[in-house]
């Protein structure tokens, strides 16, 4: 049976329609712009056997920095006792303690004395590690 010729008129269309999605897929394939950059394919394997996208040179110089860190807070012990004066307390409650040994300011709140507090008062405390850095705790008038 013969095809009237609305049929041949939509069959023609999608033809077209077909041939031009082909060609603009293989405009695309071949002006692909979005690709990405050999180096930021590579991946690296680091010392614990994790996969990374940081190099070997940079690899080392973090272990040195995690190193560091871990003997910095090793030497400033966290649990023995340290001694200092009080150098600033505010009235709102908070102020700094120089340690003695290290003439490091670290940060003290009211809440951490069962005593109230004075600049120039002697004191004892322990040192706690915060993400602000390091903040004394069980504080105790001498």
């Amino acid at each position: 049976m013969a095809d009237s010729f609305s049929k041949k008129e939509k069959n023609k269309k999608k033809a077209q329609k077909r041939q031009e999605k082909a060609l603009k897929r293989e405009d695309r394939k071949i002006n692909n712009n979005k690709g990405k950059d050999l180096e930021d394919m590579l991946v690296y394997v680091d010392y614990n056997g994790n996969l990374t996208d940081v190099p070997p040179e940079e690899q080392d110089i973090e272990a040195a920095k995690r190193e560091l860190e871990e003997r910095l807070a090793a030497a400033s012990a966290p649990d023995t006792e340290c001694t200092g004066v009080v150098t600033y307390f505010s009235s709102k409650g908070f102020g700094f303690i120089t340690e003695d040994d290290s003439k490091e300011n670290i940060f003290v709140h009211s809440s951490q004395s069962n005593q109230p507090l004075q600049q120039g008062d002697k004191v004892t405390f322990k040192k706690e590690r915060t993400p602000r850095g390091l903040s004394a705790v069980e504080v105790n008038k001498i």
